[in-house]
């Protein structure tokens, strides 16, 4: 075992049911005096924000909350809410809800402390003055987005998506609770559970993948296969949103340590040209992307099917691994598709109403997406190019 890694835990991590009512507490302990709590217009009508503002103020922090953004927020959003907080003095941050309100909180962060615009910040290390402490509450288990130092903003005039990331970004801690996904919607449910899936599929087999990334890989993925159907034929069973908020956790933290790969590269232009949702440009993609992975990654993706106890249905000729790699790899993309089904997801570009006059674009701009440097086998437009027309 010869790989290096430089692996810098960042985040204090709470879980279990109920443990929203801690916020205050760790706020105060994280010295949070004044605070931005940012939470999308959503997310008001559940109680959520009433009670996460509570408990930061009976803890003796001063609240100014912010609601004034939509669930994908973009650059100019994020101008807004630095507007917003300029003059208020405050000294952190708490993002309450899905991946796009903690990646808001983020980008507001980055505008408050060093100024300039969002695009200024695209990569990693821009800042230029460290940046406010900040508390994550993620009331989906989908993006991951409470265990990565990146936050993604869609510029507002071109779509594009900007992964904008420092070591200062990280939450210096995260409030996992279970019982705050209840509210979650069938269909975000689905689509941010399916994100979560392709999380751990993609960082199982990325190329800056470690042992230590695969760690968080696996127990993603077996908590997340094995609570996807379960959640949505249950939604108020609480141990499957545990499962599938702590797999989701574990899928971010997996990012944050090995990347992503086509999957991603092939679905965001997708959200930017058709403004499909991110879960479900993902799912339209995943099943493809894992066939066509096969030939360098089916021992991983055999090693997954094991995990799940789907190896079974991975059928090849013994002896032949060039079989066995294609074999895996197809079994793991048809359980990709039942889960994708029982999300209720469209499962074909076509279906999805994508125009197949439009590949050869989407295809130019996937081949350009920072994730597809990691993919497991040499990814470039030409690629793209035949995913989009497998997937269609």
């Amino acid at each position: 075992m010869t790989e290096t890694f430089d692996f810098q835990p960042r985040t204090r991590v709470l879980f279990g049911a109920g443990v929203l009512s801690r916020l205050g507490e760790v706020a105060r302990s994280l010295g949070f005096a004044r605070t931005l709590l940012v939470a999308d217009r959503g997310l008001v009508a559940t109680g959520h924000v009433a009670r996460a503002a509570s408990s930061l103020r009976e803890a003796g922090v001063e609240v100014f909350e912010f609601h004034d953004f939509e669930s994908s927020p973009d650059s100019r959003a994020v101008e807004a809410g630095r507007v917003f907080a300029a003059p208020l003095r405050v000294d952190s941050i708490v993002g309450l809800g899905g991946g796009s309100s903690l990646d808001f909180a983020k980008g507001v962060n980055f505008l408050l402390t060093s100024g300039g615009r969002v695009q200024d910040f695209w990569g990693y290390g821009k800042t230029t003055r460290p940046m406010l402490p900040m508390l994550g509450v993620p009331t989906t288990s989908g993006a991951g987005s409470e265990a990565q130092s990146y936050a993604l903003i869609s510029d507002a005039e071109t779509h594009q998506k900007m992964a904008c990331g420092d070591a200062g970004a990280a939450f210096r801690a995260v409030i996992l609770d279970p019982e705050l996904t209840l509210t979650c919607p069938p269909h975000v449910t689905a689509t941010a559970g399916l994100d979560a899936v392709a999380h751990a599929v993609e960082t199982f087999v990325s190329t800056k993948r470690t042992p230590l990334s695969e760690v968080f890989s696996r127990e993603a993925w077996r908590l997340l296969e094995g609570s996807y159907e379960r959640v949505l034929d249950a939604p108020r069973d609480l141990e499957a949103r545990a499962a599938m908020q702590l797999g989701a956790y574990f899928a971010g933290a997996a990012i944050e340590n090995s990347m992503l790969g086509a999957a991603h590269a092939c679905a965001n232009p997708l959200t930017a040209r058709y403004g499909t949702e991110h879960g479900e440009a993902v799912a339209l993609m995943l099943p493809s992307v894992v066939r066509w992975n096969a030939r360098a990654a089916g021992a991983r993706y055999a090693e997954l099917l094991r995990i799940s106890n789907h190896g079974a249905d991975a059928r090849a000729e013994r002896g032949d691994e060039a079989a066995e790699s294609l074999g895996a790899g197809e079994a793991l993309a048809r359980r990709l598709e039942r889960l994708i089904a029982a999300g209720g997801l469209p499962a074909r570009l076509e279906v999805a109403g994508v125009s197949a006059d439009d590949f050869a674009a989407l295809a130019e701009d996937a081949g350009c997406q920072w994730t597809g440097r990691f993919n497991p086998r040499p990814f470039d437009a030409a690629a793209a190019l035949e995913l989009y027309e497998s997937a269609y």
